[in-house]
């Protein structure tokens, strides 16, 4: 995700925070300081610090269930409207994919009772209506949000997770990708719904909650018809196969010159036995020149962890290759390890397209 960086590792999963973060850390501490001085600021900040710390809580629930079917979790990102578990895939077992969009809030549910049963909380209609009231009580505050935290994350509206159970529920009936297009308009729905009470009551946050569950709704159904799609699909059939490759002792002056005579993305560069050493993208030889020149190595500046395949697997595989580590490309290499063709999410989103053309 852009405009994100990592802070830590924990369980196997990239720990990262959005920079947008910091700006909602900003805006809640002047608001504080304007109203209660350097101390109302600090509690302010310190709040929503213990908030998200319950929202990593959250999604480390998602990520641990998901573990326990054979599923990493290879980052979760922190943004200002809450968490994000990137799961290489959800299970598609609507059982499974049940108990893994039920352990989020679950964490959510046994923070609450640990507040209010242990550390002697008290929540109520005046503490969930002001939570943003010092006087009420920090523990009481932060209570309140784990109890609205699991009512708002059980709304039945895709992508949240009441609509991930739906969409498990309704997989039970339908196909996968009906139960998700279902699940999927069910979000835009309540997106709008978000969106028009953030408007008439004025709450910028709703508004970009609505953004977001709009555009996450809109993405999942198309990541899941394109999955659906690419199980009757070979890598041969996608892969890109008419490509010009850079040498190991190749410069960014070298790369720029195939990339106007080219209409490539992305140049694969292998050494003289034809076997892959990296991929440069475009936006990295473009960073590369400005920072140090026509001169500088293709090797340093290419990216180097490319997953490799063969040609004679599912379409499946490669799209499960991009999006674990999201590697520019998937190489396709054949029994000696020399490559010979590679896939990319945009080519394979053409593929698609022009499949999905031909059959109407």
């Amino acid at each position: 995700m852009k405009w994100s960086f990592p802070i830590g590792r924990i369980a196997g999963s990239e720990l990262r925070i959005h920079l947008t973060f910091f700006l909602l850390l900003l805006w809640i501490g002047i608001a504080a300081y304007q109203s209660g001085g350097s101390a109302a600021a600090v509690d302010g900040i310190a709040f929503i610090v213990a908030v998200f710390a319950c929202v990593v809580l959250h999604e480390f629930g998602h990520a641990l269930a998901a573990r326990r079917y054979g599923i990493r979790t290879p980052r979760i990102t922190l943004l200002p409207i809450g968490g994000v578990a990137e799961l290489e895939r959800m299970p598609e077992k609507p059982s499974e994919e049940i108990i893994v969009a039920l352990a989020g809030p679950a964490v959510n549910v046994v923070i609450a009772a640990i507040l209010i049963l242990i550390l002697g909380a008290q929540v109520s209609g005046d503490t969930l209506a002001a939570m943003e009231n010092p006087s009420a009580g920090f523990m009481a505050r932060l209570a309140s949000v784990n109890v609205v935290l699991v009512l708002f994350n059980l709304i039945p509206a895709f992508p949240m997770d009441g609509g991930r159970v739906l969409r498990a529920l309704l997989a039970t009936r339908y196909t996968r990708v009906r139960a998700t297009e279902i699940a999927g308009g069910v979000g835009q729905v309540a997106a709008f719904v978000f969106g028009f009470v953030g408007l008439v009551g004025g709450n910028p946050l709703l508004i970009f909650v609505a953004i977001f569950v709009y555009l996450a709704a809109t993405a999942e159904t198309q990541a899941i018809g394109l999955q659906d799609a690419a199980r009757s699909v070979t890598i041969r059939e996608a892969m890109i196969t008419s490509f010009e490759t850079l040498g190991p002792d190749a410069t960014l002056q070298d790369a720029g010159d195939a990339l106007l005579r080219t209409t490539q993305h992305e140049f694969p560069v292998i050494d003289g036995t034809g076997r892959l050493r990296g991929v440069l993208t475009r936006s990295a030889l473009v960073q590369g020149l400005a920072s140090g020149g026509p001169g500088t190595p293709v090797l340093d500046i290419m990216a180097h962890e490319i997953p490799t395949l063969r040609e004679g697997g599912s379409l499946t595989e490669a799209l499960e290759a991009l999006h674990t580590n999201r590697p520019p490309a998937v190489a396709i290499v054949d029994a000696e390890q020399r490559l010979i063709g590679y896939v990319t999410f945009e080519n394979i989103s053409e593929l698609m397209m022009l499949r999905a053309a031909a059959v109407r």
